[in-house]
């Protein structure tokens, strides 16, 4: 299964909407350098499929990349249904699936305007295995 990245998003701080730049650093067993979310624990970057995106968007919402709070947007991936401990390439980067889904202790913004949000259930987490940069445009291999 192959896809490719859509976008690279980060934040200064947890529990706000993630701002697209036009590239990322993956640290080995860090995350995204300058990341909230970055640190020594499994949910080190989280990634998100477009495709989960355009189901809000169907719903009326007027939202884009990184407003899930997801560090990568991919498209052509069926990120929710990749085992634990998958390995998944992106451009010169390798990542393992650590979480898929995850519980949402505070309603964000997102699900206040429309009852519902994709990040808890079809966002998935991974730990950096190989660093390096990422891009918009890059590869997503399935290993």
């Amino acid at each position: 299964m192959t896809g490719k990245i859509i976008a690279v998003n980060v934040s200064l701080n947890k529990g706000e909407r993630k701002t697209p730049v036009p590239e990322v650093m993956l640290r080995e067993n860090h995350g995204i350098e300058g990341d909230a979310h970055a640190g020594d624990w499994h949910r080190q970057v989280s990634l998100l499929a477009q495709e989960s995106i355009a189901k809000m968007v169907a719903m009326g919402l007027d939202v884009k990349e990184g407003d899930f709070a997801e560090n990568i947007t991919t498209e052509g991936v069926d990120l929710v249904h990749l085992p634990i401990g998958t390995r998944m390439q992106l451009g010169e980067t390798l990542l393992e699936v650590t979480q898929i889904g995850k519980e949402c202790h505070n309603r964000c913004a997102i699900y206040y305007q429309a009852g519902d949000c994709v990040m808890p259930k079809e966002g998935i987490f991974a730990k950096v295995l190989k660093g390096g940069v990422v891009r918009p445009g890059d590869a997503v291999a399935i290993l």
